[in-house]
């Protein structure tokens, strides 16, 4: 006997095993091979089918946005009253109320802006970087890395209370380590199975890479910096002086807060990217192409899985409403997704129930001149703290402008659950008491905050998806595969949480997964024996 499979039954296989409709459809080339060019589906079109998305955020937008260019009939439901989700800018008029807070609005000046929710975009992010320059989004350099920002431990050794510049620490502990180990692979204390002339190359590189002197021995260069700059004349300058290794250890310098070295992480190495004008400025773009599909205001309560298709039942500021589809695709971050009816399969609704998201807040400061620009020499880049800001980030536009916004801090995890328990106020007064123990200008600059709180933002209710290794292979598996007429999407359906390239790419395979399911239009394919 010989079975012939349809290329839809085919890719709904494929879905079922793990891999998804999106890989499969790049085996059997109907799809583009590389995943930053524009999305060139083959199969067939829309044919008027109806697909309901639920959530007006990047993932959301970017699938009806692709599945309108196949002729597919889509209806965008969003909470909120507006767009983009967690891609949030917060400029003046901004506004929010969360779980335990009430509304509260931004009064920052016009042009002044802080990214809430994500940041940055690598440069390896292709379909990020596709879609911003498909939807005509500029971008400009994001500077994550400076060598000029801080170090801030709180405590009782030498360092500790005291703003310690990046690049002394990095140098100081790089010349250090290459120290320790040079000396090693000199006295053969290091089993490197190198020939002698192969460990004389090691030993240079250390000594090169460490800045040691003949003797492998770590000396301050102008690499971390001078006491007293050069200049004209007779002024050749001052190196400063190093930090002893025992006290940079002692200071808490070396403790976790300050392991996150965005150099040698991978999604955070430069070059980095970021939208001119904020990054609202992607989910604006993708609202245009949909806007006419897309009912902001429209709050899911139930989500039922039909015979034929899916019912879904919202209410806006006219009450109650009934939507049918062919399909959904739903991009509700799962912590809101858990409060909402439905008739999910158990697998569905324990994965729903048990990924956590982190918890993490920030908190934008406007000031009414750039000091840390002016007075430090600080263009964007990160501080780092032990204490509850965590972070402080400098913006990396409008360089030597009359005023600005930093974020006070990101925080994660414990600390950002102690920060979102606080009222609006007390966040600032946070902000600004620790603050200034690194920026004495604080006081007098300061004008004023909006702080947002993830976690306790009612449509969001956390940052982003958080999975062990263990979950990957049971809850995670169960989110990609549809159950019933019910497609998931979002950065939680991704190995790129967090990142807006988690919620483009779960886009794309959803969309590639929808539209092999709903394409009329069959091939054969190898005969199968039985």
């Amino acid at each position: 006997m010989k079975n012939q499979l349809s290329r839809r039954d085919f890719l709904k296989k494929s879905a079922v095993l793990g891999a998804g409709a999106y890989p499969a459809m790049l085996a059997l080339s109907l799809l583009p091979g590389a995943p930053a060019h524009a999305f060139a589906l083959q199969a067939g079109h829309g044919q008027g089918k109806h697909v309901v998305v639920l959530g007006g955020g990047l993932a959301g937008m970017t699938a009806a946005y692709e599945l309108r260019k196949l002729g597919y009939r889509c209806t965008i439901l969003e909470a909120r009253e507006r767009s983009g989700g967690r891609c949030w800018s917060v400029r003046g008029g901004s506004s929010t109320a969360e779980t335990q807070n009430p509304r509260h609005a931004a009064g920052f000046d016009k042009g002044l802006y802080f990214n809430a929710g994500p940041s940055r975009i690598p440069h390896h992010h292709q379909l990020t970087m596709h879609y911003c320059k498909e939807l005509g989004v500029p971008l400009e350099v994001y500077n994550n890395v400076n060598e000029g920002s801080y170090y801030f431990a709180e405590g009782k050794g030498p360092l500790s209370n005291k703003k310690v510049r990046a690049r002394e620490v990095h140098n100081d502990m790089r010349g250090y380590m290459n120290e320790l180990l040079a000396k090693a692979v000199s006295q053969h204390q290091v089993d490197t199975a190198l020939t002698p002339e192969d460990a004389a190359k090691v030993l240079e590189y250390l000594r090169a890479e460490g800045g040691l002197d003949i003797d492998k021995a770590y000396k301050a260069s102008a690499r971390r910096g001078y006491a007293e700059g050069p200049g004209a004349g007779n002024h050749a300058g001052k190196v400063g002086d190093p930090h002893r290794l025992a006290d940079i250890v002692s200071s808490g310098l070396l403790d976790p807060d300050f392991y996150n070295v965005a150099e040698y992480t991978y999604e955070l190495q430069m070059t980095m990217f970021q939208a001119v004008g904020g990054m609202d400025r992607i989910a604006g773009a993708l609202e245009r192409r949909v806007a006419d599909c897309l009912k902001l205001g429209a709050e899911v309560t139930n989500i039922q899985n039909q015979p034929e298709g899916v019912k879904i039942t919202y209410k806006d500021a006219q009450g109650p409403h009934e939507l049918a589809a062919d399909l959904c695709i739903c991009t509700v971050p799962l912590p809101v997704l858990s409060n909402l009816s439905h008739n999910f399969s158990s697998d569905v609704s324990r994965a729903i129930d048990a990924v956590p998201y982190i918890q993490t807040g920030k908190i934008g400061l406007q000031f009414k001149r750039r000091f840390w620009e002016e007075d430090e020499q600080i263009f964007g880049g990160i501080t780092h703290t032990n204490n509850d800001l965590t972070q402080i980030f400098y913006p990396s536009y409008d360089y030597l402008s009359q005023k600005g916004i930093l974020i006070g801090y990101y925080n994660f995890n414990e600390k950002a659950q102690r920060v979102g328990e606080l009222t609006y106020a007390q966040r600032e007064q946070l902000a600004l008491q620790k603050g200034q123990l690194i920026h004495p200008q604080y006081p007098k600059e300061f004008e004023q905050s909006f702080s947002v709180s993830w976690q306790k933002q009612p449509y969001s209710l956390g940052g982003w998806a958080l999975y062990s290794p263990e979950e990957r292979q049971t809850h995670y598996q169960a989110l990609l595969k549809p159950d019933g007429h019910v497609y998931f999407a979002g950065e939680h359906t991704t190995y790129l949480t967090a990142w807006m390239a988690g919620a483009f790419e779960s886009a794309r395979s959803v969309v590639a997964a929808v539209h092999s399911r709903l394409s009329e239009q069959r091939v054969s394919y190898p005969t199968v024996k039985s």
